[in-house]
């Protein structure tokens, strides 16, 4: 709990015990996500994935937003109002997904509640291995009922690209198991009574994947390609972000623009290097200059994050906290599809240690070439975003933040447009400039400010999926298999992918606006660090809590 605030409202303590409650019971209801932040308590079950578990979810969630709405803010503190605010903000989007959007009545995604809760357990090394393979022995054998509830959430008519991709998720199930067991046999014995109940629950587990498997393949002749949300849905999501008032069209219009301008900026740098060359000529150069082999990428990886961490304690550019560390790996299969190139699991926040880890794709398909996605300048590019001063640096302090109620809040404008943001401000401050790395971060924003394009008019339903693939192919030049595992993804996480480029251009107005406000007294450190220490709030109350701190209103408790 956060110490109190220091004009505390007389209902601060009603929202404080109507909100642990609330995260108490979403913890209890999602363990995969309790694992995710550190509460061990739930490791070794899977959530109910039944359609009738879902409509459980939605009547607590009206029940919550009922009890929140019935707190008048007049009798909260500052920090509490803000507490309330995003509560029923983040409700009312759960809602929408749950009750309007109803997606999960049209997409299988089983294989992200069995993935993301055996790799989670398997990658952190904080625990010894004997408690992660028991939690995960008790997750392997939660499987198969986990799979059997899932397949009464299909009511509606399904989409058929959803379920080729679930497909793709599930048959790469198999290896993650198979590693489970192999790194049972090394940690605990090949003899050893654990080893044979894990490798017992590998074997059911894999039976019960295949006969998902067989399911999904049945489903594949009734879907039908009918996801797009269309207009009034997709206005209605944009107004549950939170962006200020701006539109969808707003928003188109500031993708088109960015577009143009990063196109302009990516061909004034591939001048620098050949003034005689097409730009695409320039960028199939520039890729080609990549690491001999997969193992020899992740070194560079490595080395690049390093050399950023350095960069930023040098010339404070923000705050690092104590106890921070990340580890870099490949993907796991299971995922390789829906995350083509790279990806970032937080720290834990119930955790003492800040353990990150950055998975790096090693290709969607086998594809030989993809190794010219990880060239020595996107790997640059790439590792100032994933780790420092991007996802791992930030989301390590949001763990800090006393709140319970941002951990379970998406904002995904801040998380992805901070990192994004943290790819300009680098090379402003002097990290990385070689006409290489920024022509490939020029080439970058080409492709944030495609996705915005992509996004809104995908669901919108004014592209297909193959005319937003050969979009986005025509303006990043990416390989083929990547750009439609890119397109795949939008389709299933709406005004996600805008959030990247739209959260940089709605952080850099608001430094403009806090340089302007503060003249010499503004502090690029301070601004940094005064945003990270909020954890992952919507950009619009980052800036209503920078003036609150301006105008000397107590914005509330903070880590101690």
């Amino acid at each position: 709990m956060p110490e109190a605030a220091p004009a505390a409202g007389p209902l601060d303590e009603q929202l404080a015990e109507l909100n642990r409650r609330r995260f108490e019971a979403v913890v209890a209801r999602f363990p995969v996500l309790g694992t995710l932040l550190g509460d061990t308590r739930y490791d070794d079950r899977l959530a109910d994935n039944s359609a009738d578990a879902v409509e459980q979810d939605i009547a607590d969630a009206r029940r919550y937003l009922s009890e929140l709405e019935r707190i008048d803010p007049a009798d909260l503190s500052p920090y509490w109002q803000v507490e309330r605010e995003l509560a029923a903000l983040g409700t009312r989007r759960q809602l929408f997904d749950d009750a309007a959007h109803c997606a999960w009545e049209r997409r299988a995604s089983a294989t992200d509640e069995l993935g993301d809760g055996i790799f989670i357990l398997l990658a952190r090394e904080s625990r010894p291995p004997a408690e992660r393979l028991a939690a995960i022995a008790g997750r392997l054998e939660a499987a198969p009922q986990m799979l059997l509830e899932h397949r009464t959430r299909l009511r509606g008519r399904p989409v058929r690209l959803w379920l080729e991709l679930e497909l793709e998720s599930a048959r790469s199930m198999p290896p993650l198991f198979d590693e489970v067991v192999a790194t049972a046999r090394g940690a605990l014995g090949e003899g050893q009574t654990e080893t044979a109940r894990i490798a017992r629950a590998a074997t059911a587990a894999s039976a019960a994947v295949d006969d998902y498997v067989d399911w999904l393949d049945q489903q594949l002749e009734r879907g039908d390609d009918s996801w797009p949300m269309g207009p009034e849905l997709y206005d209605e999501l944009i107004g549950l972000r939170a962006f200020d008032g701006l539109t969808a069209d707003d928003i188109l219009e500031i993708g088109e623009r960015q577009l143009a301008d990063s196109q302009t900026a990516r061909r004034q740098v591939a001048s620098e290097i050949d003034g005689g060359a097409p730009v695409e000529a320039v960028i199939d150069r520039v890729k080609s200059d990549h690491p001999a082999d997969f193992d020899s990428a992740l070194l560079v990886y490595r080395r690049a994050m390093d050399e950023a961490r350095e960069f930023v304690v040098e010339h404070q550019l923000s705050s690092l906290p104590e106890g921070e560390s990340l580890a870099v790996i490949a993907t796991p299969e299971y995922l390789r599809s829906s995350l083509p190139f790279a990806a970032y699991f937080a720290p834990q926040m119930f955790a003492p240690e800040l353990n990150g880890v950055y998975v790096v794709t090693p290709s969607v398909d086998g594809d030989p070439r993809a190794l010219r996605e990880h060239n020595h300048a996107s790997i640059y590019n790439t590792s100032i975003h994933e780790a420092y001063p991007g996802h791992h640096q930030q989301l390590s302090v949001a763990c800090r933040h006393p709140s319970l109620v941002r951990p379970l809040y998406d904002a995904p404008e801040f998380v992805e447009g901070w990192a994004m943001y943290c790819e300009q401000m680098m090379r402003e401050e002097g990290f990385d400039t070689a006409a290489p790395h920024r022509l490939m971060m020029h080439n970058d924003e080409v492709w944030r400010a495609c996705r915005i394009i992509a996004d809104v008019r995908l669901h919108r339903a004014e592209l297909s999926v193959a005319e937003a693939g050969d979009f986005l192919i025509q303006h990043t030049a990416f390989e083929r298999p990547h750009a439609m595992a890119e397109v795949n993804r939008y389709t299933t996480q709406p005004t996600y992918a805008l959030s990247y480029m739209l959260g940089k251009v709605l952080l850099l107005r608001l430094r403009a606006d806090e340089q302007a406000r503060l003249g010499s007294a503004f502090s690029l450190k301070e601004f940094h660090d005064s945003m990270l220490r909020e954890g992952t709030l919507p950009i619009s109350f980052q800036r209503r809590l920078l003036v609150d701190r301006a105008a000397a209103t107590p914005t509330g408790p903070r880590p101690a």
